[in-house]
């Protein structure tokens, strides 16, 4: 039997709503809401990341105070 995560992905891949929110809340939200994310990084704005694309893998942005600043999205 196959897992929802496996082939053609279909699932929440982008959370607008979460900009302006705490960034555990908003990892929280993302696990809750994907059960196929694995990996979700909370990242300080600038934080030098690799540019590979993972589709099991969300990384929020978040500023000096822990509020999300861009859209996360999976990548």
């Amino acid at each position: 039997m196959a897992s929802e995560c496996e082939g053609d992905y279909a699932g929440k891949s982008s959370w607008p709503e979460l900009v302006g929110v705490e960034g555990e809340v908003a990892a929280e939200t993302i696990k809750r809401e994907n059960p196929c994310i694995t990996t979700v990084d909370i990242l300080l704005e600038g934080t030098p990341v690799t540019r590979d694309y993972i589709i099991t893998r969300v990384r929020v942005w978040v500023d000096e105070k822990g509020i999300v600043t861009k859209v996360p999205i999976i990548g």
